[in-house]
């Protein structure tokens, strides 16, 4: 077999000069001279005999070759990381590392509850979170950076066939109101109550905001006329506006038990009105499942799962 006319060194500097943007700042990344960057990306073009970089701007941009051989770049290296933990595996779960991901709700309130448990029975083991968009996250775990993840988002249609999706849990959205709000004395609300709250809500073009409107929606509700008074960027934000009497609010039941067992925000019951939307857990089949990863969810993520979710009802067979 002939030489390849690269090497692991030369993918990983494409690679991160594309991420970072510049020569320079990919060479402080990698820890290196941007000299010695240059003289790599040189010899690489000439063993290959193409341009992989368009050098007519301030910004590294990659030619069509660069593009493709980017692409392939990233999956080799990719499988040489994958390689090297399942190496890494041949000894025990004393060591090595897992890498989960989920989206912004899960990864704040539900997440860290389930990694304090794994490091409980596993102090070894390094635990990264990674808590970004479904689908950022979806991709992550189709490009093997991320192990498994939550989501409570849609699957990209585009990687329904690589992923395997299960059921997980139910995440309920309560009301909440300030807890000396006139209403908050009333057993039960009704739907056409609720136009004439004042909401607070996180900022209209957020995913979590688009999620929340469309289970809303679903509900039987008509959001274009519920009263929405502010917009703030984070769930922590609308809690303490609820808490100093500034509206009402929809939030994710795991994000105010604390609230709820202080009793500093009151939880309404709204009629019929039932808000939830469904958690699923992502992998993919195809890449190599780490020991960390198999006693994550066989041992972690059951758990915290619902009665019906495939992995409780599999842990209670065994």
């Amino acid at each position: 077999m002939a030489d390849l006319p690269f090497t692991l060194d030369q993918l990983r500097i494409l690679r991160a000069i594309h991420h970072e943007g510049s020569f320079k700042k990919a060479a402080d990344s990698l820890f290196v001279t941007q000299p010695a960057v240059s003289l790599q990306i040189q010899n690489l073009e000439k063993q290959l005999d193409v341009s992989l970089f368009d050098r007519g701007g301030r910004k590294a941009m990659l030619t069509e070759a660069g593009h493709l051989l980017l692409s392939y770049s990233e999956r080799i290296l990719s499988q040489c990381q994958e390689a090297c933990r399942a190496l890494d595996d041949l000894h025990n779960l004393r060591g090595g590392s897992l890498v989960v991901g989920a989206s912004q709700t899960t990864g704040t309130y539900l997440m860290p509850r389930m990694i304090g448990l794994f490091r409980q029975k596993y102090p070894d083991v390094a635990v990264q979170l990674q808590v970004h968009s479904t689908r950022r996250t979806s991709w992550s775990v189709a490009n093997g950076q991320i192990d498994l993840a939550i989501i409570g988002g849609e699957l990209p249609s585009d990687l329904a066939e690589q992923l395997q999706v299960v059921p997980y849990a139910s995440e309920d959205l309560a009301l909440v109101l300030p807890v000396k709000h006139p209403m908050a004395r009333l057993q039960e609300l009704q739907k056409d109550d609720l136009y004439r709250l004042a909401f607070i809500c996180l900022d209209a073009q957020s995913t979590t905001r688009k999620m929340v409107d469309q289970l809303l929606v679903r509900a039987g509700l008509d959001v274009q006329r519920l009263r929405v008074e502010m917009e703030l960027n984070s769930l922590e934000a609308i809690k303490n506006a609820v808490q100093s009497g500034l509206g009402a609010a929809f939030l994710p039941v795991v994000s105010i038990e604390r609230e709820l067992s202080s009793q500093t925000l009151q939880r309404m019951t709204v009629g019929d009105l039932n808000v939830r939307r469904q958690l699923r857990l992502i992998t993919h089949p195809a890449r190599y499942c780490s020991r960390a990863a198999g006693a994550f969810r066989r041992e972690i993520l059951p758990v915290f799962a619902s009665p019906d979710s495939p992995l409780r009802q599999n842990q209670d067979q065994n």
